[in-house]
């Protein structure tokens, strides 16, 4: 599992071809938050779980594809 302290504020996602497919807003407990403000959130939270992270440098790469990921993400904040 990725460290969630490397995952900061702003940064991009990325799906494993490298297309945007968001950016965090936070991490919360085992999820990433999406800023429902990027220009593809259309104005929606979505979270992802921290277990689909390959890896983070500048940005936040998920080992998903552009279909697998904004299919199953999630457009409710998952229960504590």
């Amino acid at each position: 599992m990725t460290n969630p302290t490397a995952i900061r504020e702003h940064m991009d996602v990325v799906v494993s071809d490298g297309t945007h497919v968001g950016t965090v807003d936070r991490v919360e407990g085992q999820t990433i938050k999406l800023a429902r403000k990027d220009p593809d959130a259309h104005g929606t939270h979505r979270w992802i779980p921290l277990d689909w992270v390959a890896t983070v440098d500048r940005v936040v790469h998920l080992a998903k594809t552009h279909d697998e990921a904004t299919r199953n993400w999630q457009t409710a904040a998952p229960a504590a």
